[in-house]
């Protein structure tokens, strides 16, 4: 069989429009962010950024002033306040479904728990992890705008109750849209 030259420009466009629609429903949806803010005595800063990606949710950083070559947790705290000089005013681990403070790929953990930050020679860290625990959707039970981010001193060892024994919290920020 063969087309004529007008058939394959309509079949072309009918590949490209098929494709685009693809891409489309793979698009980015709702965003959030946070800026990190150094706790009391501390030096840690930088930006989270969430994007909802279908069903999961992509969670981009980059954060300075960490200990070189070091590695930091890294979790998503049940309330939104950052104001107590070293952040315990953000809670523990967001954990909407009551599970145990475990590694983030075992599905019995805290939607909270992500992996830690590893900072290069110079002391920084960027980061990029996908979670299907996490989500920008309004009313959600793990919904995370109005929670906070945190950065915690010493790395997640993702078994000690109920916070990985990772330290005391280095730098805080709210996770806001707009």
């Amino acid at each position: 069989m063969s087309l004529t030259p007008k058939q394959l420009a309509y079949a072309a466009a009918a590949l490209c429009t098929a494709a685009l629609s693809g891409c489309a429903s793979m698009s980015a949806g709702p965003k959030a962010q946070a800026e990190l803010k150094p706790t009391q005595g501390n030096t840690a800063s930088g930006w989270v950024r969430f994007e909802q990606r279908g069903s999961s949710l992509l969670v981009t950083a980059e954060v300075r002033g960490l200990k070189p070559n070091g590695e930091q947790g890294f979790h998503v705290h049940e309330k939104g306040d950052c104001s107590a000089p070293d952040a315990t005013s953000a809670g523990g681990h967001f954990n909407p479904a009551g599970k145990p403070h475990a590694h983030y790929l075992q599905g019995a953990s805290h939607a909270g728990d992500m992996p830690n930050l590893k900072a290069d020679a110079n002391g920084v860290a960027k980061y990029s992890f996908t979670s299907d625990s996490l989500s920008l959707a309004s009313g959600a039970a793990n919904g995370v705008v109005g929670r906070a981010v945190v950065v915690h001193r010493d790395p997640d060892d993702y078994a000690s109750q109920p916070a990985g024994n990772s330290g005391p919290r280095i730098a805080c920020g709210v996770i806001t849209t707009g």
